[in-house]
């Protein structure tokens, strides 16, 4: 397994590609800043890669070798020795779509050597759970599946995924590895700290969140974080929403606010919010923040990748990117670290994280995590 990864910034990604094409790549990953969506330097990747798979999505910020930054692309080149790959995609109009054609998705990619999936999906008018719920439908709780909403800074305007260099607005897109020689692990960890009373989700509909306690959402969420409401949605961000079980205690599974509506005084949540679940607030501590990005290296690293070659996908919450501010640095540095010099980092800053949970032990929408997906190959 060969891989190389780069950081594009300005406009010229020619010794880029050159460097790209010198490993023969299978699969190019590019992540990229909203604004290049249209740039030449991406469509200067697409042409000169039109016989290998190239697959991306938008970000709210870009995550390389390099760290976090704003305005560039970040590549992933990978050549597999004995792993092949098969992507594929699917339009969605609306959240209540996202499950079947996830399941479509699914079955386009299944086979008895299907050893795991990586999905980018848009980050507007998608429900990421049932999008979850779709893939596992299908594949079952043991491939791993893992991957993100696609990002648009914080402006939650327009995202874009790629497909074979073609950027869309709407396309679920999806990479499977087959075989018996690639190794994935898996690992999705938040941080954040509970605050504010329990309380009950008394009316939901799928990932619209209208009443708490029989008390309109909105009105109580505003209550909450006072001047900050006037910035939503995105002050919503800073103050997700955590899921308990009925016994109160934590199931690992945060929702983040997209979108509010005042006249119906309801919250629109990446993911689904059950009703009759209990959820309580939450805001963060850096400091723990960072230990969970760290964590989630830890569950993802696989011990029979000790010193083989490997690639590292990270993704991570624009709502950590947001707190964090100047040491969202430092969270990417705790992986790194942890990872090795052996591992080669690409990835991005999402509107919703999917992984394989280790609490609920099947495929989640996640929201505020830092969530990792380690490849290698072994013979």
């Amino acid at each position: 397994m060969k891989v190389y990864s780069k950081l594009i910034e300005g406009r010229s990604g020619e010794d880029t590609i050159t460097d790209l094409r010198e490993i023969s790549p299978d699969i190019v990953f590019v992540f990229f800043s909203p604004e290049q969506a249209g740039s030449s330097v991406l469509k200067m990747l697409c042409e000169s890669f039109k016989d290998i798979p190239v697959v991306g999505c938008s970000t709210a910020g870009e995550i390389s070798d390099g760290g976090v930054s704003e305005g560039t692309l970040s590549v992933m080149a990978i050549h597999f020795e004995n792993t092949p790959v098969r992507v594929a995609g699917q339009p969605i109009k609306n959240a209540d779509e996202c499950y079947e054609k996830a399941r479509l998705l699914a079955q386009n990619l299944l086979s008895d050597d299907l050893s795991g999936v990586f999905v980018l999906a848009p980050g507007l008018n998608v429900n990421g759970s049932a999008i979850a719920k779709g893939l596992v439908s299908v594949l079952g709780s043991e491939v791993p599946v893992s991957g993100g909403l696609a990002g648009d800074k914080t402006n939650f305007s327009t995202t874009y995924t790629l497909l074979n260099g073609v950027v869309s607005e709407n396309t679920l897109v999806a990479v499977g590895f087959y075989g018996p020689h690639i190794r994935i692990g898996t690992g999705s960890k938040g941080g954040w700290a509970p605050f504010g009373a329990v309380r009950r989700v008394t009316k939901s509909d799928g990932n619209i969140l209208y009443e708490l306690d029989d008390k309109p959402a909105l009105d109580l969420y505003v209550q909450y974080l006072g001047d900050k409401a006037e910035q939503l949605p995105s002050s919503g961000l800073l103050y997700p929403f955590s899921i308990l079980e009925d016994d109160q205690s934590e199931t690992g599974l945060i929702r983040t606010i997209l979108d509010v509506d005042y006249e119906k005084k309801s919250l629109t949540l990446a993911g689904d919010m059950p009703q009759g679940k209990f959820v309580r607030l939450m805001h963060a501590d850096v400091d723990l923040l960072i230990e969970g990005a760290e964590n989630a290296a830890q569950e993802a690293q696989l011990k029979d990748g000790d010193k083989k070659t490997r690639a590292a996908f990270l993704v991570s919450c624009v709502g950590r990117k947001i707190v964090m501010s100047d040491d969202v640095i430092e969270e990417v540095e705790a992986v790194q670290s942890f990872l090795g010099p052996e591992t080669a980092l690409s990835g991005f800053y999402s509107y919703g994280e999917i992984c394989n949970s280790d609490i609920t032990k099947t495929v989640e929408l996640h929201n505020q995590t830092m969530t990792i997906t380690v490849l290698f190959e072994v013979t």
